[in-house]
């Protein structure tokens, strides 16, 4: 749960790839930052655009995997304001504090069993290229 313009969000972990850092690093870092739990990726849900006519454009994509047991001591990333494992009746019943309508589309395709392959990423850090 996040604090966005004076209001509570609820959203997955989620961040941005920063300088010289590959996609499941950023996603491992994110994931502990928000969380305090060391993620292990283990495949790739979807990827997710959204390209409103205003406004910021989005690219998601979603990593499935597990966690440790036990979070770390850490403090969260500053916005963050709880931690909570949370049931997909639950998320459906609490839509109107959904950060965005991605995390419901993400928690059906994984209820429906969509996986991909984590070799479907491919990160060139360090490298420029178009």
């Amino acid at each position: 749960e996040e604090r966005i313009a004076n209001e509570n969000k609820l959203n997955q972990p989620a961040g941005h790839v920063e300088p010289g850092e590959s996609l499941l690093k950023a996603v491992q870092r994110e994931v502990l930052e928000e969380t305090r739990y060391a993620f292990h990726p283990e495949s790739v849900l979807g990827i997710y655009h959204s390209n409103p006519p205003a406004g910021r454009r989005i690219l998601r994509i979603a990593i499935i995997g597990s966690v440790e047991p036990e979070p770390d001591q850490a403090p969260l990333d500053s916005g963050i304001i709880a931690v909570h494992w949370l049931s997909p009746h639950t998320i459906t019943a609490r839509q109107s504090e959904l950060r965005s309508p991605f995390v419901t589309q993400c928690i059906h395709d994984y209820l429906r069993g969509q996986r991909f392959d984590l070799a479907l990423l491919h990160s060139l850090t360090g490298a420029t290229a178009c």
